[in-house]
């Protein structure tokens, strides 16, 4: 059995490096994609913006490859699979690439998590302030120049504060559009309120700009009295009816295992004792409407919602 990296460092007392130090500047031709790609991925708008970010300023994340311990000089590819055909496509004959340690059935890709907005942001300014025109990144993601101009200025008129809590929301820019028209002190209560009930849609933004007393608005996005607005009793109801949800909501989260556990057992002991002809034959001849509610529960399937009922 082979030793891996982890087996070895436990033994020596020592982390070892999954990759090598340096990369490898290897032909094209000699690297062996380990997986083919699925039907329609070339036609992707993932593919074209890896071909134009590509074209536009080189390839930024290496591949990863792992010798073949068969043929001398050919090398397996363990992730980087679009952007080895983007390379073919564009005629491009060698290319530099990480060089595991391992060949381990890791896939990378898996364990990255979807770029939030504000990381895209933050990324679009650092970019910027480097040099790099909105014509070039938009060029390399694939996107209008608008598009980047607009997630460039995403948090403007946006708390600090704010923006800090919702960092790694996926929060849509309609969300910050909205976030926009409040206070700064209101906005935080809004992501604190959408963080609690992780609920980052663009309608549940708009239920809380609703609720939202003049007062916490934005002065420039007020309304001039066309669209009539809730009146301090409705807004001041509407508030507290959220609050006491978010409360329940997050009782329910804390209760819901044990819960279910408790009741699953009772539904067992129930189906049990119905089992018992004694028993059931007593129950019917004296209390009929238990027998009846008790069978009800013996015949559940699932305790879990209903998709359904739930409209899933």
């Amino acid at each position: 059995m082979t030793d891996t990296p982890q087996d070895r460092g436990e033994r020596d007392g020592r982390i070892h490096l999954a990759f090598d130090h340096n990369v490898l500047t290897i032909s094209v031709a000699w690297i062996v994609p380990l997986k083919t790609l699925p039907d329609g991925a070339r036609e992707s708008r993932k593919f074209a913006q890896v071909l134009s970010s590509i074209k536009a300023i080189g390839l930024v994340e290496a591949p990863v490859v792992v010798p073949d311990t068969q043929i001398a000089g050919r090398y397996f590819l363990l992730d980087g699979h679009l952007r080895l055909e983007a390379l073919k496509e564009l005629g491009i004959t060698e290319v530099e690439c990480l060089l595991a340690t391992e060949d381990d059935t890791y896939t990378y890709n898996k364990r990255v998590n979807r770029l939030a907005p504000i990381q895209e942001h933050r990324m679009i300014v650092r970019a910027m302030e480097r040099g790099v025109s909105s014509s070039d990144i938009a060029d390399a993601l694939g996107l209008q120049v608008e598009s980047i101009i607009r997630r460039f200025r995403l948090l403007e008129g946006i708390s600090a504060e704010a923006a800090e809590m919702l960092k790694d929301t996926p929060c849509s820019m309609k969300v910050f559009d909205i976030l926009r028209q409040m206070s700064a002190v209101r906005q935080i209560e809004a992501a604190d309120l959408m963080i609690g009930q992780n609920n980052f849609t663009v309608m549940f933004a708009r239920a809380l700009r609703a609720a939202t007393p003049d007062s916490q608005l934005v002065a420039t996005k007020k309304t001039k009295g066309i669209v009539p607005t809730p009146s301090g009793q409705h807004i001041a109801r509407m508030e507290r009816e959220l609050a006491a949800l978010q409360t329940q909501v997050k009782s329910v989260e804390e209760t819901y295992g044990i819960d279910n556990l408790h009741l699953t057992v009772a539904r067992g002991y129930i189906t049990k004792l119905l089992t018992n002809s004694h028993v059931a034959r007593w129950l019917e001849v004296h209390h009929l409407e238990y027998l009846h509610e008790f069978r009800k529960i013996a015949e559940i399937d699932s305790l879990k919602p209903n998709s359904d009922a739930t409209g899933g």
